[in-house]
């Protein structure tokens, strides 16, 4: 019997119940994606070299040879749309060796993780987006009601505000919104923590939603692999989304040529060397293509309004934590 026991994780930290949200998530997640056309895929969790850039990955020999654990599916995402594959995606672990003693940060962590080709413009890929966490919000609140009863007793929040259709908004228009509110930012800086929950506060206020995305991102802040915009390369064809103030993905319009790439990958401090396959793959043609990638637990933890990511894993895995 689970009761009453059922309330607290064998890790003493959550609720068995925000496993069942996950476990529903990943199925919402899954089924969307088939309807839309997209294909599965399982890619290595062993590399030769970091998917993401910068020094936050978990290092190991492999038979003689420096490799370290997957910061992401990225590299391979993108080779498999090179491969002819249309649209692709996963569902598995990924890791980062952050320092990050927070709320909201994990070591190791299920990733949902998406590519696809662009016809027209990388709005496709947002507009899957909306779609799918739309989907996902509507499918938990209509089949997960005893689920979310039971969390909701123990840990009492208010039901997720989203809209049919996602408001985009463009990075400039978050900082003025910010700036009109006594908020300053670094020009052309990421958001921290505390900008990203005030325009959360601000756009909830202004718009009556909870769920959103921004756009346009300086390109300094992402990632290696990110097309700059090409009316202006300071800035980027990037987006990320939010719940209830905080970043729940990271995506964009990916670069598709191997001589920007490679530029781009020692621009932002990484061998190319080590992802030389990679770069390859891109030397035989390849469509214009994006996508993004999504923390499962911290989804679950904002949906949820919870307080603390390690309430909604089973046996989680932060800077301090190795068993159980």
């Amino acid at each position: 019997c689970l009761a009453p026991r059922a309330l607290l994780l064998l890790n003493g930290h959550g609720s068995f119940f925000h496993l069942s949200i996950s476990i529903y998530q990943q199925k919402k997640f899954r089924e969307f994606l088939f309807s839309e056309n997209f294909i599965g895929i399982h890619s290595p969790k062993l590399i030769g070299g970091s998917s993401e850039g910068g020094a936050s990955v978990f290092k190991l020999e492999y038979n003689g040879q420096p490799a370290c654990l997957a910061q992401s599916p990225q590299l391979y995402k993108q080779m498999s749309i090179c491969g002819g594959f249309g649209r692709v995606f996963e569902v598995g672990p990924v890791f980062r060796a952050e320092k990050s003693n927070t709320h909201r940060h994990l070591c190791e962590f299920i990733g949902l993780d998406a590519e696809m080709e662009i016809k027209e413009h990388y709005f496709e890929v947002c507009d899957i987006i909306d779609g799918l966490f739309v989907a996902i919000f509507k499918h938990l609140n209509e089949n997960c009601q005893k689920e979310l009863e039971t969390i909701n007793r123990q840990y009492p929040f208010e039901p997720l505000k989203y809209l049919e259709k996602t408001l985009k908004l463009t990075y400039e228009e978050g900082i003025k919104m910010l700036k009109e509110a006594g908020t300053e930012i670094e020009p052309m800086g990421d958001l921290n923590t505390e900008a990203e929950k005030k325009l959360g506060r601000l756009v909830k206020e202004k718009y009556g939603t909870e769920f959103f995305i921004l756009y346009r991102y300086p390109l300094a802040v992402r990632p290696f692999y990110t097309m700059p915009c090409y009316d202006d390369p300071a800035y980027s064809n990037s987006f990320d989304v939010f719940i209830r103030g905080e970043e729940i993905i990271s995506g964009a319009q990916r670069i598709h040529t191997p001589e920007l790439l490679r530029k781009r990958a020692i621009e932002c401090g990484i061998d190319a060397s080590t992802i030389a396959s990679y770069i390859e793959s891109f030397s035989y043609g390849a469509p214009p293509h994006g996508g993004f990638g999504v923390g499962l637990e911290r989804v679950v933890m904002l949906f949820c309004a919870l307080n603390n990511i390690r309430k909604t894993s089973l046996f989680p895995r932060d800077p301090q934590r190795l068993a159980p």
